[in-house]
């Protein structure tokens, strides 16, 4: 007989069920990235972050004595002063919400629609045409923007297509123009009432606010729609393929047309997927930078100007590094504000109690055994007639 000796087991934490050394093994396998994040990201992040407090022109090392601090002053010149930083900053703010506004549901409407396009079976050549909807996506975004200077050039493709069907395309990365205020101005309404011209918020008027997306601005948003969609299509895709179809058969037995099953059964499914889809657009959409660098820089007068770009020009142009870093934090701000507003919007929530009640089944009645009904059965008092007869009885009976 021969023995066989096991090796001894490594002893398991109770609490994390880990054994002993794993621990160690796994910091020393994520401590090349940890430095690598706390290097490159989080050093500058914090360099930054003091850098918006303090008066750093650019020279020299922003830790040195001859910077002082400053606190929040740069970004209150941004925000709450009446020179030109703020109104920049105001008039940024006005064209990048505009964008985030309009490019934000455009991108996610058409990659849900083509993704619920490529992923049906009627489609034939699916494969193709993912590739030919994806295809954008993958583009440099310096090459798509050269392109679109092209083809919405005044003499361009675009134009040239619109003079087919009778209307003059504009010049469209000259005109400054809003878009609402064009379609007010051709109403016969080109001044705004006093209460908006006369009030405004961070140095721009209420009417300002109103005008929408200049005509520049709207060809780089049908751009963002163009080379985005492509991306979130893939995410909806995916999500559409894990839904079962033993569920969109469930609900055609019920009697559910289209638009119900997509309605009440496929899109609640893809409530995970439209929130990615959304946090991702969303701060693409705020984070906008080489599309106005590459193409407009912010030109005509100010209506593609964007706070990324803001910063930049702040920053590496005018050597204001204090309200640069400031108006990147701010930013910063808002896109956090706005994606924690849309995971609150997009939460389960629970079923409300008018909904539930059409779920729920009747009552059964419970299965009474013999022996139940028995002993709540209640006696009911001797009928006279019925009662047996005793000897007097009979007797009275045999003389009659």
């Amino acid at each position: 007989m021969t023995a066989t000796a096991s090796a001894p087991r490594r002893a398991r934490d109770p609490r994390s069920g880990i054994r002993r050394g794993e621990t160690l093994a796994g910091w020393v396998f994520t401590l090349p990235v940890i430095v690598l994040l706390g290097v490159f990201l989080l050093v500058p992040v914090l360099m930054a972050l003091w850098v918006s407090v303090s008066d750093w022109g650019g020279r020299g090392s922003p830790f040195s004595g001859a910077v002082n601090f400053v606190g929040l002053q740069n970004y209150a010149n941004v925000m709450t002063g009446d020179g030109l930083a703020a109104r920049d900053f105001g008039i940024s703010m006005r064209n990048n919400a505009w964008y985030v506004l309009l490019v934000v549901p455009l991108q996610t409407a058409l990659s849900l629609f083509l993704a619920l396009l490529v992923n049906g079976a009627i489609l034939r050549g699916r494969g193709f045409f993912r590739t030919a909807f994806y295809f954008p996506s993958v583009t440099a975004s310096v090459a798509i923007t050269v392109l679109w200077l092209f083809l919405f050039n005044p003499l361009g493709v675009v134009n040239a297509i619109l003079a087919v069907v009778g209307i003059d395309g504009p010049n469209w990365f000259s005109d400054p123009r809003g878009i609402f205020h064009v379609i007010l101005s051709g109403l016969g309404l080109r001044e705004g009432p006093a209460v908006l011209t006369e009030n405004g918020f961070i140095a721009v008027s209420w009417w300002n606010w109103m005008s929408g997306p200049s005509v520049a601005m709207s060809a780089f948003i049908m751009m963002a729609v163009f080379t985005t969609s492509g991306t979130f299509m893939l995410l909806f895709l995916a999500a559409l393929q894990n839904i079962g179809p033993e569920i969109q058969e469930a609900a055609m037995v019920d009697g559910a047309n289209a638009w119900q099953r997509f309605w009440r059964v496929t899109l609640p499914q893809l409530r995970p997927a439209l929130f990615t889809v959304l946090t991702l657009g969303l701060i693409g959409c705020w984070q906008v930078f080489e599309q106005i660098y590459t193409g407009t820089r912010g030109t005509p007068a100010k209506t593609t100007l964007t706070p990324a770009y803001l910063s930049y020009d702040a920053s590496f142009l005018d050597q204001d590094w204090g309200e640069g870093a400031a108006i990147a934090f701010i930013l910063f701000a808002i896109i956090v504000l706005f994606t924690l507003l849309q995971r609150w919007v997009l939460r389960e929530r629970p079923v409300s109690r008018r909904r539930a009640r059409q779920y729920e089944l009747p009552a059964r009645p419970a299965t009474a055994t013999p022996a139940t009904v028995a002993a709540t059965q209640v006696p009911s008092p001797p009928d006279p007639s019925q009662a047996p007869r005793g000897a007097d009885d009979w007797q009275n009976g045999a003389q009659r």
